[in-house]
Formats: structure tokens, sequence, C-alpha cells
């Protein structure tokens, strides 16, 4: 559920009209829902009451500091993998003992500020980096708290670029080497064993790999507590899906009867790192007909917004569902693709997509693009970082402004030389 709806005729987020927020602020434009937002984050952190647990925000799926400090005001955490997601963090007002440090390539530097804001847990994904880890410590006069992430080679059922838990992945330490990475650990004075991390893939709309896959951690953490290891936590990721089309994901409650279902009487706070499924429905993009043109009786709407701005649908062949914000009381009966102005064959949101008729000026809005829209956004072909508008109510604020080409310009200088 979200809360972009139509009212009167008109998409609105919560209480405001689109089209006046596009002729504010200008085309195109992401949108998201503090109505949505906190519903998500409530609905997930419901489904596990009367069991310990931290919700770990993953900050990687929408980094915005007014998205981050929401979630923080309902009482998230946040999931990190750089000193930069660590700094957004703490400025957004979540807590260090709220952060949770992974990445398979944290570097010294990374560590020893995440060392000195004193955070919850590292998720250590290797044997270097565990060593490096207690030498920074070591140097510090401190010691780290950690997790090892450990990859239990389960097929995530996702697509192949954003699966994580096949032995082929970068991510982690395979299961059945981990044991001994938890007994090098015990011995470095610097480290401190907490707790055990996995995490398998994202978009997962299944719950069997999650069910194999928290079987083998649980089957794991007693293997390590048998060879004396304390282990208080165990932070299982995160990856539920969401809905972009046809999809019938799980629910946060189906997922959570899993879980507890797994991980009954291990006697561990659970910590998760839900990041799509929080914010993926919370934000739109809005993006404005430029032209509409036909060739070879195929036709194209083109628009302002382009793949730098979303790049999902270029790298994963993702789908978005796109609607008109004028709301049409005609049956969609035209194939259109939508395309945008980057100079590449890949610039393509969608191909022969069933719509009203379009004419160049009409707004439309791409649905579920909170996650992985603006995060993975870029200035490819010169063109300038689109904004970012949070709603609430009936008010809105521009979190992110458009970028301006003397911003742009002004962020480079030429060779002494020239």
């Amino acid at each position: 559920m979200d809360h972009f709806t139509y009212h009167g005729g008109v998409l609105c987020a919560e209480g405001v009209k689109l089209p006046e927020l596009a002729a504010q602020v200008g085309t195109p434009f992401y949108c998201y829902s503090t109505a949505t937002l906190e519903r998500h984050y409530r609905v997930f952190d419901e489904a596990f009451a009367g069991i310990p647990h931290k919700i770990c925000y993953a900050v990687k799926s929408n980094p915005n500091l007014a998205v981050i400090a929401t979630l923080a005001g309902c009482g998230a955490g946040a999931d990190v993998v750089s000193e930069g997601e660590i700094r957004r963090a703490l400025a957004a007002g979540v807590a260090p003992g709220d952060i949770v440090f992974s990445g398979v390539g944290k570097t010294r530097d990374e560590m020893a500020y995440a060392l000195a804001q004193k955070i919850f847990q590292f998720n250590v994904e290797s044997l270097p980096e565990l060593e490096a880890l207690n030498e920074v410590a070591g140097s510090l006069g401190t010691t780290a708290p950690i997790a090892v992430r450990v990859n239990p080679d389960v097929d995530a059922g996702t697509h192949a670029k954003i699966s994580t838990g096949s032995k082929h992945n970068k991510f982690g330490i395979d299961i059945t080497e981990a044991r001994e990475v938890y007994a090098r650990a015990a011995k470095m004075p610097h480290i401190t064993v907490q707790g055990v991390s996995m995490h398998i893939g994202s978009q997962l709309t299944q719950l069997a790999p999650f069910e194999r896959a928290f079987t083998r951690l649980v089957e794991f953490v007693a293997t390590l507590r048998a060879d004396g290891h304390r282990i208080t936590t165990l932070d299982v990721g995160g990856g539920l899906g969401i809905p972009y089309g046809r999809e019938t994901p799980p629910t946060p409650l189906d997922y959570a009867e899993v879980v507890k279902k797994v991980t009954k009487g291990v006697d561990c706070t659970l910590v998760f790192e839900p990041g799509r499924m929080i914010v993926g429905n919370a934000g739109i993009l809005v993006t404005r007909v430029i032209y509409v043109k036909e060739n070879a009786g195929r036709r194209f709407a083109i628009v302002d917004a382009a793949m730098n701005d979303l790049m999902r649908p270029a790298m994963y062949d993702a789908y978005h569902e796109i609607v008109t914000v004028q709301e049409s009381t005609k049956a969609a009966a035209v194939r259109y693709d939508i395309v945008g102005p980057v100079c590449e064959s890949s610039d393509i949101f969608a191909e022969q997509r069933e719509l009203p008729e379009l004419k160049a000026g009409d707004l439309i809005a791409f649905r579920t693009a909170g996650a992985y829209g603006a995060a993975m956004s870029s200035m490819y072909n010169s063109r300038l970082l689109i904004p970012e508008v949070m709603v609430r109510d009936n008010v809105f604020a521009i979190c992110r402004p458009r970028t301006s080409y003397e911003a742009m310009l002004a962020a480079e200088n030429l060779p002494e030389w020239q």
C-alpha cells in the first residue's frame, strides 16, 4: 500500500497534487511519501513484536537524509556500507549504537571512523578484513564488535545481479570455512565476537530460500556455541521483495512466521536490514513528455527523465508501473516505448507499454521508484541531478535541490597548463 492516489482525476502524493508540485520544482523529480515510509516501517516492526529485534534500514536503497530521518524517528537503525553512509545516518539522527557496518571492502580509514563513533556491529566479510580491523582497533586502544557474514550457498531465486548468497558471489565467507575464522577472531585481542550475519539477495518473492538459509544459519550458531563462542546477535539481512508489477511477494507477517519458526529458541537479538521493502513503494519519479514520435509504426514517448535518473530498467531490465498524472477515463489503448534523452540505446524505461494517448507536456509517473532510484543516479551526459521532494500530509519540502550547471562546472578544475 502507498499514499499516491487519484483525487478529482489528479494523481496526488498524500494531500499534494503532483501537477502543482511539478509547476514549483520542475521535472523530472522524485517524490517520497512520509505516511508510506512510516506505515511500511510499522508493519515490518509489528510483525516481530514480542521478540528481541533491531531494524537497521539499508541506507544504500535510498540515502536521502529526510528518508533516513523519517525512519530514525520511527526507531530504525541503519545498515551502512561506507563511511559516507555512516555520516548520513548520524546526520539524520540514527544513534551510533544502532548502526551495522556491512560491505566487502571496508578501508582502514572507514574502520577507524566507525570505531570512533562506537557503532553497534561490523559485519566482517573476509579474514584479511578481520585482521585489518583488529589492527585498527588496537591502534585506537579499543575493541571492535563483530559478526562474521557467512555465505550459506543458497540460491535466492532472484535476478543474478542482486543475488548474494551463492558461493560464487563475492559476499561473505563460505559457511563451511567460517568456523575457522571465528576461531581466529576469538584469539584477536581487539575483536569481540557477538554475532553471525547473512544476506542472500534482494527482491526475493518466495519464502523457501529464506527458510533454507536461516536453517543453516541457526545450525551454525549451535556449532559456534559448542566451540565456546558467545553469540548474542543474529543478523539475517534483508531482501524481502515488493510488487513492481505482477509479483505477489510474501507479506512481512508471512516472512516473520518463517523467521520465528526457524529461530525459535536461538536466544539472540535478531537484526534485520530491510531497504527496498520500506522505501520502494514510498517513492515515485515524475517526468514530462517532451515529444511523441513514430518510427516504422512504433510510437515513442520521449520524456525528460533518463537512465541516469532511474537506472534500474537499463541495468536490471526492471519493470516499473507507469501511470498518467491526469487520470484518464479511456482505456489504455496506445502502445508506447517510453524513452529518455540520453544518448544510449539502453535509455528505455518500457517497451510497448499500453497507456492512454500521450502528447507533449503530459506528466507521467513511474511507481515504486523509492528504492535504488535517486540512490543510483548520476550526471551522465552532463545532466543535472534531479530534485528529491518529501511530502507530509498537504505540505512538501525539497530535500535535495536540482543541481545547477554552474555548480557542475565549479566542481572541476582545468590543469594549470590549460
